[in-house]
């Protein structure tokens, strides 16, 4: 989200605040009157967009999306990183690159089992990107059966 798509109010309140770190003069009769929920869901809504671009950011890769697809599948108890590595015919260093971009978007955890890091999907992450991409799907009306956002029996899977 960049500054343009922010409410005038925020951004008033990003200048005021460049100002004050810049130790420039401020004036604050100048800011029209805000009621603080804006600004609140303001910061929440630039901070989950940025949340998502970094998870889909992280997904546009076809050895990250393949891995995170293949943890997905594996539910819970999650598979091992030499064995993603495996099935997907990846270095090890490589696959552990890879993890770890997913790990730093969020969409995996992982946890150590003895001499093995097992990886697992993020399933709550995942699901608030799914929620922010489907927030207004239909105009916030139930969706009609062939609505983009549902599966169509006609469309191929990835």
């Amino acid at each position: 989200m960049n500054a343009r798509q922010l409410p005038t109010q925020l951004r008033e309140m990003l200048g005021l605040l460049k100002r004050f770190k810049s130790r420039q003069s401020m004036d604050l009769t100048t800011l029209r009157p805000f009621h603080i929920s804006i600004f609140i869901e303001s910061l929440e809504l630039a901070v989950q967009a940025h949340r998502v671009i970094r998870a889909l950011s992280a997904l546009a890769q076809e050895h990250r999306l393949a891995a995170f697809r293949l943890l997905v599948q594996a539910g819970e108890q999650g598979v091992a990183a030499g064995v993603l590595a495996e099935k997907l015919d990846i270095q090890p260093s490589s696959m552990s690159f890879h993890l770890a971009q997913l790990a730093n978007a969020g969409l995996v955890t992982q946890r150590r089992e003895s001499r093995s890091i097992i990886y697992s999907a993020n399933y709550a992450a995942m699901n608030g990107v799914m929620g922010y991409l489907t927030e207004n799907c239909c105009g916030g009306v139930s969706c009609s059966k062939d609505a983009a956002c549902l599966p169509s029996p006609e469309r191929k899977s990835a």
